[in-house]
């Protein structure tokens, strides 16, 4: 490990991003809004206001970033692949992540090194040397920017790439130290499928004898967003205030009609990668945002194969945090 560097894994992830480090995680939840007047300062006739976004801005412009954004200001909400290469909202959305990393763990003094996790279509396919180009060359550098009025900076020395579901992978076999655990390494070795369920899409990826097998790893726009559409087909909402909703538990009545649906998608994008393949695998691997909503369907339908870690949503970032102390 170099200790002249600090050491991050980052999943850019649609839904949120996720950052673990030496001191620990965090979630970041990727809503972000343009700033525009009328913001309340008294409170009205004693009704509750939601907690009040990260205000960050700089040359890329300025923005609201965070939990409760999409009510603040004119959601922007770009969910295609393009937006990880660097676009305004992106910077704002990372800037705000760190921010917010280092009010809780506390300011970098170091430079920092970056395992960042990337879907499998970005590493896929005739753009993928292009996409992992644009990430490295707005990542790597020095930042600066504003948040609620203070100024912060950091800068990034080193970024390795990295498929999402890899992540996972580590996450089960490897310990917080970098070392392998012993009664879990096989499965570089033997079959091992990961599923990722993430905000945007769903990754199936097959791993033996440390090699992808590349017939049976790929990946579909299946993830949480699909099941928001399912839930509110008229579009009425932003998908980043469904997500709240959702998180809320205040969508219990339309998850019952659009679940079932959603689980269909999700089983016809698993048997169109694998087929009948999973029965044959070690384990199966289970992570992302979506592994909650799934858990029980999952773990049913692949018949006690299926690893589900306690934190699904944060295994993504903390396995690749452990890729960089294997690497370092």
């Amino acid at each position: 490990m170099n200790k002249e560097l600090i050491y991050l894994g980052e999943d850019l992830g649609m839904g949120a991003n996720k950052l673990w480090g030496a001191d620990g995680g965090l979630q970041f939840l990727s809503q972000a809004a343009t700033v525009r007047g009328g913001r309340i300062y008294a409170s009205v006739g004693g009704m509750k206001r939601s907690k009040r976004p990260i205000v960050v801005k700089g040359e890329f412009g300025e923005f609201y970033v965070g939990a409760n954004a999409h009510d603040f200001g004119r959601p922007v909400e770009s969910l295609d692949f393009n937006r990880l290469t660097g676009t305004p909202e992106m910077r704002a959305l990372w800037y705000g992540a760190m921010t917010t990393y280092q009010r809780k763990y506390g300011l970098f003094d170091k430079p920092l090194a970056l395992m960042v996790g990337l879907p499998l279509q970005m590493m896929q396919g005739d753009r993928a040397l292009e996409y992992q180009k644009l990430v490295r060359e707005w990542m790597i550098g020095h930042h600066e920017w504003d948040a609620d009025g203070e100024i912060y900076m950091l800068d990034v020395e080193k970024v390795h790439l990295a498929p999402q579901a890899l992540g996972a992978m580590f996450d089960y076999a490897v310990d917080l130290d970098g070392a392998l655990i012993a009664d879990r390494a096989s499965v570089f070795l033997k079959e091992t499928g990961v599923l990722s369920i993430g905000f945007n899409t769903g990754e199936a990826m097959v791993v033996e004898n440390s090699k992808y097998t590349e017939n049976l790893t790929g990946g579909a726009t299946v993830g949480v967003r699909r099941l928001l559409e399912l839930v509110d087909p008229l579009n009425r909402f932003s998908k980043g205030k469904l997500d709240m909703k959702l998180r809320r538990g205040q969508l219990k009545e339309e998850l019952k009609n659009a679940l079932p649906t959603w689980e269909v998608d999700v089983d016809g994008f698993i048997e169109d990668r694998w087929g009948k393949s999973h029965q044959r695998f070690e384990k199966m691997i289970v992570v992302g945002g979506g592994a909650v909503l799934l858990k029980n369907y999952l773990v049913r339908n692949f018949r006690g194969k299926a690893y589900v870690p306690d934190n699904p949503v944060s295994a993504i970032s903390r396995g690749l945090y452990k890729m960089l102390l294997r690497k370092g």
